[in-house]
């Protein structure tokens, strides 16, 4: 078993709370990056300050910050990125960027390995967690960084252009980036462009209104009652996390007794009602960092239609899409959104063939060596193309009421979640042998459904014509209608 080297000043207070000490480590170094993100966004404003002391400022804190929670493993922050720079700089850019990428996996993937042989299982904070977030900002800052100097506007996908750098950053400029404190510890990933903006003050500016031809600058909005939002939606879903997982914990999977004596039912039940709750968790964590990222003033993404500003250009996650996701492509699309980009970025723009299966092997190796991770995200891939078969060939006729519409939302929402408990549960069990010990006991049944859909369905089920899509009648959109539409989305 590892031992945590992060500070140990507050290891008493921890015990008082019944947190871990790293977990609360964890809640102290937010808190302090939410009271120094006020400072960046007010007294450290782009028109008060100069870049190069805003970006100083970031990169101090942000190794204080790791030192604070992770002591000396912290060198790894400045290890991972500082490896990588030595790359770009001194490699020819056509080949630059891969070079970062296998490099930065293979540092990630030793430390993944280290606490998988030292600390197996554990959940405890670990330095991993930012360098997944570093290599993401790493990689694809030297994709994008290729992309502008090797390629013409004609060759770049619409994502590659509006990410493309056309110039290599500095040392400060990279280091800085690659450290801000306030997506340091939860991500989110903030894309290279979008960080410079943030530096120079150019955010607001690209959110511009034009009226008798003449372009009027907009007011830089407030972030603070999207920030009050989230930081109260992240302590509800810690409350949620912590009342009610105890009463559903997903290592009950593992108990013989549970195997033995519940119906594939009541498994199902479990597990669908276990994986939501340690959803929860997630995301406390990840929007309470989105509501640290917007105190510091990024995040802006111009303004809804009712003229309230929207806060939700680097979101971690959209909890509102998610639960409610009629699809699994819908719900991968809400789930860690700028891993997504990340993802699709580098490998699933890029590859001529199997690019899906390609995009889960990477995000797999990215979140380490666990079993479970593969059993996910194989079965992901499997079930993904069940569903864009199943999708094309019986959605259309559904389409043709409200309904029947309706009907279609209701039962592929139902679907969807029970697939996601049923595929994501190794993901959190993280063993082989006892995960495939659960899927036996559920005779593999979804997994045999996904295999069949993929065989018959486009035998016996002929394509339908397209129909008028009605999607007022959507549960989605009832839905949308009835809750807690604004405090989820932070409009």
């Amino acid at each position: 078993m590892s031992k945590y080297e992060g500070c140990q000043l507050f290891a008493g207070l921890a015990s008082y709370t019944g947190l871990e000490t790293d977990q609360f480590n964890f809640i102290v170094g937010q808190l302090a990056a939410m009271g120094l993100a006020t400072l960046y966004r007010t007294v450290l404003h782009p028109s008060k300050t100069s870049t190069a002391v805003r970006h100083a400022f970031g990169l101090v804190f942000g190794l204080c910050i790791g030192y604070f929670c992770f002591g000396f493993q912290a060198l790894h922050l400045a290890g991972l990125p500082g490896i990588c720079y030595v790359v770009m700089v001194t490699q020819n850019v056509h080949v630059m960027h891969g070079m970062v990428l296998t490099v930065s996996i293979i540092y990630l993937s030793c430390l993944h390995l280290h606490r998988q042989i030292y600390d197996y299982g554990s959940y405890g904070l670990d330095i991993t967690g930012p360098l997944m977030v570093i290599t993401q900002k790493v990689t694809s800052l030297t994709f994008s960084l290729h992309d502008g100097l090797t390629k013409s506007e004609e060759e770049m996908t619409e994502l590659q252009k509006s990410h493309a750098v056309y110039k290599q950053p500095s040392f400060l400029e990279y280091f800085s980036y690659s450290l801000l404190f306030p997506s340091l510890m939860a991500g989110p990933v903030i894309f290279y462009n979008d960080y410079i903006d943030f530096i120079e003050g150019k955010s607001y500016v690209k959110h511009q209104t034009s009226s008798n031809s003449k372009t009027v600058m907009v007011q830089e909005p407030s972030p603070v009652r999207a920030i009050c939002q989230k930081v109260i939606l992240a302590l509800s879903c810690a409350c949620i996390f912590l009342i009610l997982l105890p009463m559903f914990p997903i290592r009950r999977a593992k108990d013989e007794n549970f195997l033995d004596s519940t119906s594939i039912v009541e498994k199902f039940w479990f597990l669908t009602v276990g994986t939501t709750l340690v959803r929860f968790k997630y995301y406390f964590a990840w929007t309470l960092a989105d509501a640290i990222c917007n105190n510091c003033g990024l995040g802006f993404n111009g303004y809804n239609k009712d003229g309230s500003p929207n806060w939700n250009k680097i979101s971690n996650v959209d909890i509102y899409q998610f639960e409610l996701a009629t699809s699994l492509k819908q719900a991968i699309a809400a789930w860690n959104k700028g891993t997504n980009i990340w993802l699709r970025m580098l490998v699933y723009e890029r590859m001529q063939k199997y690019a899906t299966v390609l995009t889960y092997v990477v995000s797999a190796a990215w979140h380490g060596f666990y079993p479970g991770y593969y059993l996910t995200f194989l079965s992901g891939a499997i079930f993904t193309f069940a569903a864009r078969v199943v999708r094309r060939h019986i959605r259309n006729y559904f389409m043709e009421s409200k309904e029947a519409k309706l009907l279609y939302d209701i039962i592929t929402f139902a679907i969807t979640h029970f697939v996601l408990a049923y595929i994501t549960f190794p993901f959190v069990l993280l063993e082989f042998w006892a995960s495939i010990v659960m899927y036996n006991k559920m005779y593999w049944c979804l997994h045999i459904g996904a295999v069949l859909a993929l065989v018959l369905v486009p035998r016996f089920v002929p394509k339908s014509q397209p129909q008028k899509h009605y999607t007022r009648g959507s549960i989605t959109s009832a839905l949308r209608e009835a809750t807690f539409n604004s405090v989820i989305r932070g409009d």
